[in-house]
């Protein structure tokens, strides 16, 4: 009984901390990578989308949004945003 009790613990676990990351699918016309910073839940990361290709990226976080830091400023990304990347700025 214990053990089916601690099994079923950690799957919650594991599943209510699944929930907090943002997924973007990206599209980077740029022929160069940038790395952005990036906030999530309060603390701060950063984040490389690679040049020139269609792609996914994945961040860790206590939120199902964020908010990326580019040289053209703030944009708030929700998970499973779909954002492309021209000169260095986010539409």
């Amino acid at each position: 009984m214990k053990k089916s009790l601690l099994v079923f613990a950690a799957t919650v676990a594991f599943a209510i901390s699944s929930f907090g990351a943002v997924t973007i699918r990206y599209y980077n016309k740029d022929s160069k990578s940038h790395t952005f910073k990036v906030k999530i839940d309060g603390s701060y990361k950063e984040v490389t989308f690679e040049s020139s290709r269609t792609a996914s990226v994945t961040i860790q976080g206590g939120a199902r949004e964020c908010i990326i830091y580019t040289d053209c400023g703030e944009v708030t990304v929700k998970a499973d945003a779909n954002i492309e990347i021209k000169n260095g700025c986010i539409k």
